[in-house]
C-alpha cells in the first residue's frame, strides 16, 4: 500500500478533525475569512462532506474589509449554494467605532465582540476556524479542539494534552469549542494545497504593479508586499526564500507585542 505524501497526510487529518467536530460537537459554523487559509478549509470541508457542507459559513464583516473581498465572498457563496451568515457589531459602528480609536481597540469592538454576539445569537456550540500554529505566536499555543468560556475566554495555560487523535469534545453549557483542522500546517503547506487541489483563491493575493497582499484583513490595516508573485508557483517559490513573517503587514501586530494573545484571549479569532 502505497504511502501518503505529506500534503496528502495533512489533508487526511484535517477531514479526520471535521467529521470528529461534525460527529461530537452540537450545532456548527465555520469561520469564513475569505483568505487562503479559510478558503481551503472551505475546500476541505467539501471533501470531509462529500461535497456539501453541512453547517453554515460565518463572515464577521467589520465594514472595513478590502472591497474585492466582499465581492469575491458573494459570487463564492452563491456558486457554491452556501449558507452564509453576515455578521457586524452594529452597535459599535453606529457609535463611529473605527481603527482610528484604535487598531486593537477597533479589532475587539468589531472582530471579537462581533464574534461573541454572533455564537450567542445563533447557538453555536463549535467554531471551526483557519488558524496555523506557525502564523502568530499565540496560535502556537492553541489545541485542535479549543475550548472557550462562558465569556468566550480561552485559558490557554489549562488546556488539554492532544495525544492519538484524542479529542475533548464535551465541556459546560455555554462553553463553546474553537475547531482548527489547519493547526499543523504551514504557510507553504498552505500554497503547495493551492496549487495542488487547483482551488480558485481571490486574486489579491498575486501581485500587480510589483505589489500584492500576503495576509488579508481590513483595508486601513493591512499593508501589500513588495513582489512580483503573479501565479501559485511564483508564490511557494517566493516564499521558500522570505525571512519576513506573514502578518508582518497587519498594523494591529505591531501596536504591541503581545496584542494577538490579548485580542485571543478575549475570545478573537
Amino acid at each position: 500500500m502505497a504511502r501518503l505524501d505529506h500534503l496528502e497526510s495533512l489533508e487526511a487529518q484535517s477531514v479526520y478533525i471535521l467529521r470528529e467536530a461534525y460527529r461530537n460537537l452540537g450545532r456548527l459554523g465555520m469561520l469564513w475569512s475569505i483568505g487562503k487559509d479559510s478558503t481551503v478549509l472551505l475546500w476541505l470541508a467539501k471533501k470531509a462532506f462529500f461535497g456539501h457542507c453541512p453547517f453554515p459559513f460565518i463572515h464577521v464583516d467589520t465594514s472595513y474589509k478590502i472591497p474585492e473581498m466582499i465581492e469575491y465572498r458573494d459570487r463564492v457563496a452563491k456558486e457554491l449554494g452556501l449558507e452564509l451568515i453576515v455578521h457586524r457589531n452594529e452597535e459599535a459602528l453606529s457609535d463611529g467605532m473605527g481603527p482610528d480609536r484604535g487598531r486593537l481597540a477597533c479589532c475587539k469592538a468589531l472582530k471579537t465582540d462581533a464574534l461573541a454576539s454572533m455564537t450567542k445569537k445563533y447557538g453555536f456550540d463549535g467554531l471551526i476556524v483557519g488558524v496555523r500554529r506557525d502564523e502568530e505566536g499565540s496560535r502556537s499555543k492553541e489545541r485542535v479542539f479549543s475550548e472557550r468560556d462562558n465569556d468566550d475566554l480561552w485559558d490557554h495555560t489549562h488546556q488539554p494534552p492532544e495525544l492519538w487523535g484524542q479529542f475533548k469534545t464535551e465541556f459546560p453549557k455555554g462553553h463553546h469549542i474553537r475547531v482548527h483542522p489547519l493547526l499543523e500546517w504551514t504557510e507553504l503547506d498552505v500554497w503547495r494545497y493551492i496549487g495542488r487541489e487547483g482551488i480558485p483563491i481571490i486574486d489579491l493575493y498575486f501581485a500587480k504593479g510589483h505589489e500584492r497582499y500576503r495576509s488579508l484583513g481590513c483595508a486601513p490595516c493591512t499593508a501589500k508586499i513588495k513582489s512580483d508573485a503573479a501565479t501559485v508557483d511564483e508564490i511557494i517559490a517566493e516564499l521558500a526564500l522570505t525571512k519576513t513573517s506573514e502578518r508582518a503587514g497587519r498594523a494591529q501586530d505591531q501596536e504591541d507585542a503581545y496584542a494577538m494573545q490579548k485580542l485571543r484571549q478575549d475570545g478573537y479569532m
